[in-house]
């Protein structure tokens, strides 16, 4: 649009050169064209002038009263932080409009389907939540947050807990399971290191059994007498050692609760657990896969909030959108909020306004502003130049009639 202008004030001025030309040797009636682009070049640069003047020093020259945006920057500042605190920051502008509005129901639905503005709305906050997450000290927030993981750790009961988990797990039969898990690896572990039971047998066995090959019968006479035990745990749950197991585990659990001595123990392996380096090493990887999940999360808000999770969102936002009473409170409560913020904090934003704008150098604001009010800037000189050659016309029209 600024090409325009000026390529029509640059046509202008050929006009007149060429119809001032023509008026004297080919006609007078190019008199009204020569009356009409003169009177364009003025009301074309008049308005450049103008429109210069407001946020520049036109042609670079410190003329008075010119670049008046630049020069007038921290009043304007001032003036637009006292037009916010006064219009919109009031108590009572903010309970006006929050009475018109249902924050809760918005929130069940942006909860519930959230497209459109609100997806974008989302998007772009989930995208701020994550470049602040990128741009805080990794270092110092990792360690705070292992730090305080760590505290929580130190100062959690290990032994009753555990206790009361074996022992629900014992009353629901939930360690059986368990049981043949382990009996099946067992059995698997053990054909697997046949030979080398057999030559710890042989190794300890004495010369006589070695020569006489009772060595090998005895070796052969455990490994098969451990494959039966183990076959016979297998298939039957109420085999004997499996009852003897079951009486360990009731035992064990009843003393993680009860007996300060067992829980004694309890806390020093959880002391030198916490005190082990590959304990720390832990905590760093749960640190960075606990970030990465949340940076990803945070990126594709769609993903994050699918599943279980998001189903549950979903079953909030149901119910903000249908339950009156629930959104006669939220609404209450937030209006209360947000009236309190406004008659707290409302100098404080608004002088966050006007500080900002001091702190802008004159080409920041300028280029703002300039860019805010955009193509209309440039339809003042197409206008000047287009309704100045009309004056222009119509006042030479006048004379040569009342010539």
């Amino acid at each position: 649009m600024r090409a325009i202008a000026t390529g029509m004030l640059v046509v202008m001025a050929g006009v007149f050169l060429a119809t001032h030309w023509a008026e004297g040797h080919v006609d007078d009636r190019w008199g009204y064209a020569r009356a009409f682009a003169e009177a364009a070049m003025v009301g074309g640069l008049a308005d450049w002038f103008a429109v210069t003047a407001l946020f520049r020093h036109p042609l670079g020259l410190p003329i008075p009263h010119t670049a008046i945006i630049p020069r007038n920057k921290d009043r304007i500042g001032d003036t637009m932080a006292q037009f916010l605190r006064s219009n919109f920051l009031t108590p009572l502008v903010v309970a006006r409009r929050m009475r018109s509005m249902n924050v809760a129901a918005a929130a069940g639905r942006f909860l519930v389907q959230p497209t459109g503005g609100e997806g974008r709305l989302r998007l772009g906050a989930s995208n701020m939540v994550a470049d602040v997450l990128e741009s805080l000290d990794q270092d110092r927030l990792g360690g705070n947050a292992k730090e305080a993981l760590k505290v929580q750790l130190e100062k959690l009961d290990v032994a009753p807990l555990l206790g009361q988990i074996l022992s629900a797990a014992i009353a629901d039969n939930r360690h059986l399971p368990l049981m043949d898990g382990i009996v099946k690896w067992t059995q698997r572990t053990l054909f697997a290191n046949e030979e080398l039971l057999k030559d710890m047998v042989r190794s300890r066995a004495n010369s006589i059994m070695r020569w006489t090959g009772l060595d090998e019968r005895l070796a052969t006479g455990i490994i098969d007498g451990l494959h039966n035990l183990l076959f016979d745990m297998a298939e039957d749950v109420d085999h004997p050692l499996r009852h003897k197991v079951e009486e360990g585990l009731e035992t064990l659990a009843h003393r993680l609760l009860h007996d300060p001595e067992m829980q004694d123990k309890v806390r020093g392996i959880k002391a030198e657990m916490l005190a082990n380096p590959a304990m720390a090493r832990w905590l760093d990887g749960l640190w960075e896969r606990s970030r990465a999940a949340l940076l990803r999360a945070a990126r594709d808000p769609d993903n994050a909030l699918s599943g279980q999770f998001g189903d549950g969102l979903r079953q909030i936002g149901e119910s903000l959108m249908n339950d009156s009473r629930m959104q006669t409170q939220i609404n209450r409560f937030a209006r209360r909020t947000l009236v309190g913020i406004a008659n707290r904090y409302g100098d404080q934003i608004v002088r966050l306004v006007s500080e900002t704008v001091r702190r802008w150098d004159a080409q920041t604001i300028t280029g703002r502003v300039e860019n805010a009010v955009g193509k209309d800037l440039q339809f003042i000189r197409i206008n000047g130049t287009l309704v100045g050659g009309l004056v222009g016309l119509t006042i030479h029209a006048a004379t040569v009639w009342l010539g």
